[in-house]
């Protein structure tokens, strides 16, 4: 099964965590990115539009992919969701590995309201 990186834009923040957090808890996303600060110009109904919205970006398996776009759907508040899949070409190998096991679906899925647990060290003047 080869990788798969998925992406989805979403107006809100609270929703790009909602949606991020179902995938990964579901075992159909080994993580999802969450960027914010996208500014969007799109034709929408006629009339050409702009937004800010946050993208997500969903590294899995192709074997993911109906169930990635269907909890989308699922959790999405636009009527037309962007969610578009690309194939890896390649990638580190270890990453690849860690993307499979990730996806496990032999393990409990988590909790998706758990709180989550933060690995990042806030960055100051020392370690920049």
């Amino acid at each position: 099964m080869g990788a798969l990186v998925v992406v989805t834009t979403v107006g809100t923040e609270e929703q790009a965590i909602l949606i991020a957090r179902e995938l990964v808890c579901r075992r159909h996303a080994a993580c999802v990115n969450i960027v914010p600060g996208v500014r969007s110009i799109y034709r929408w109904q006629g009339k050409v539009c702009r937004d800010s919205e946050f993208l997500l970006i969903v590294k899995s398996q192709d074997g993911e992919y109906a169930a990635i776009e269907s909890a989308i759907r699922e959790l999405h508040s636009y009527e037309l969701p962007e969610i578009l899949a690309f194939k890896v070409s390649k990638g580190e190998a270890n990453f690849l590995g860690w993307i499979a096991s990730s996806l496990d679906k032999s393990e409990a899925p988590c909790d998706p309201d758990d709180e989550l647990e933060d690995s990042l060290v806030p960055l100051d003047e020392t370690n920049y």
